[in-house]
């Protein structure tokens, strides 16, 4: 059970004078808890945080296509917590005179370095005037990385066992991908290695990569939040909320909207349960990642990790919970066939929400392996460029040594 909440950001001492306002820059697509992590820095560093957000043709030309349309993109930053405003169409470069447009005293990073197409350092502009800061990038998750993982599931989600022809590439590449595949329906071995959420190696049997190192700091820092006050609306929504996106948002917004003082509790299935009625190689994030990205909504106000798939009485009676909501989506049975639904539903507090968005995680799967060439070129490049870049810095250390 997490509360969340924004937490407010310290100026320093110029903030006893103005408001300190920041300003953060990216493509923002798929976004995930990395993206709102660096938000969430960047606007404890001050009291006012606008993030710039770049057009789809800025991405396309500086990294290849991205997943996400500028709208869809727009509109995922605006609902993390953190996020006081944004700027849509920021340039790709960062530069004094967009800072100054914005009246922003300074610009905040992560500690990896952005490449324009011809190699150079996006912030160095910022950088040389000292308007520039840095915040420590969150290991374990990029979009890269997400791009990665569902098109591993596309390969050979039925078995664990994945042929070489169906894998493709170099070996290397064939045995990198065939440690990822995971059965759809687990048997007892993969069920027993469950119970700790991750396999013998620290991997989940369940996302099929590596797990997220999650600790207590890490959800306090991101769920600083209020209990329910009096007069307060709780509902309650359920369900594996994977790979966070604008469906979700979409979602979570109508729900806000049915109460004039909303607090809306979002129940997260472990990983195995999701599995179970979602098959494949889903879920695509683990429980501790989706929880984050979950709390990182500005919606959102409290979440409970590891909900049961039934929505029990115990349950309502527990939150004293107001309504329960669900989406469009097909609602699954339980395990023993019953409605997850029924409670809520005798008591009368059960209501559909449609959000007018048809997005699922299914499509954006589908979306990806649509363009799959151009994700694999993207990447490629992405990575060729960061070893080149990982080069330069040994040569200049050497140099210096």
């Amino acid at each position: 059970m997490l509360r969340n909440g924004a937490a407010g950001g310290g100026g320093g001492p110029a903030a006893a004078n103005r408001p300190v306002r920041v300003w953060c820059d990216g493509c923002y697509d798929m976004v995930h808890y990395g993206h709102s992590n660096q938000l969430r820095q960047a606007r404890a560093m001050g009291d006012y945080l606008i993030v710039g957000v770049h057009t789809d043709e800025e991405i396309a030309k500086h990294k290849g296509p991205p997943v996400f349309t500028q709208e869809e993109r727009y509109k995922m930053v605006q609902a993390i917590k953190w996020v006081d405003e944004i700027a849509p169409g920021a340039p790709y470069v960062t530069t004094l005179e967009t800072l100054d447009k914005y009246n922003c005293d300074f610009c905040v990073h992560g500690d990896d370095i952005t490449l324009t197409i011809d190699g150079k350092d996006t912030y160095e502009e910022v950088k040389t005037a000292g308007r520039y800061r840095e915040c420590k990038r969150t290991q374990g998750v990029s979009t890269t990385d997400l791009v990665g993982r569902m098109l591993l599931m596309t390969k050979a989600h039925h078995s664990n066992i994945v042929s070489q022809r169906a894998l493709g590439g170099s070996s290397e590449s064939r045995a990198y991908a065939s440690s990822f595949a995971v059965p759809p329906h687990p048997g007892p071995a993969e069920e027993s290695s469950v119970v700790s959420s991750q396999g013998p190696k620290g991997r989940s049997p369940w996302t099929g990569v590596s797990q997220f190192l999650q600790t207590s700091q890490k959800i306090i820092q991101f769920a600083s939040g209020k209990e329910p006050q009096p007069g307060d609306t709780i509902i309650y929504v359920a369900g594996a909320f994977d790979l966070f996106h604008i469906g979700h948002v979409d979602f979570l917004e109508k729900v806000h909207q049915l109460a004039e003082k909303p607090y809306i509790i979002a129940g997260l299935h472990f990983d195995q349960e999701v599995n179970r009625y979602k098959g494949k190689n889903y879920p695509i994030m683990n429980i501790h990642e989706r929880t984050l990205s979950v709390l990182a909504c500005r919606y959102v106000s409290e979440v409970v990790i590891g909900a049961p798939y039934a929505v029990t009485a115990d349950l309502l009676d527990h939150f004293k919970v107001t309504l329960v909501c669900h989406g469009m989506t097909e609602v699954v049975p339980d395990k023993d066939g019953s409605d997850p639904y029924q409670e809520p539903k005798r008591r009368g507090i059960f209501q559909l929400v449609d959000s007018g968005s048809n997005l699922t995680t299914d499509l954006i799967v589908q979306r990806i392996i649509k363009n799959r060439l151009e994700f694999e070129a993207r990447n490629q490049k992405k990575e060729a460029k960061e070893l080149a870049v990982l080069e330069a810095m040994r040569r200049l250390d050497e140099e210096k040594h």
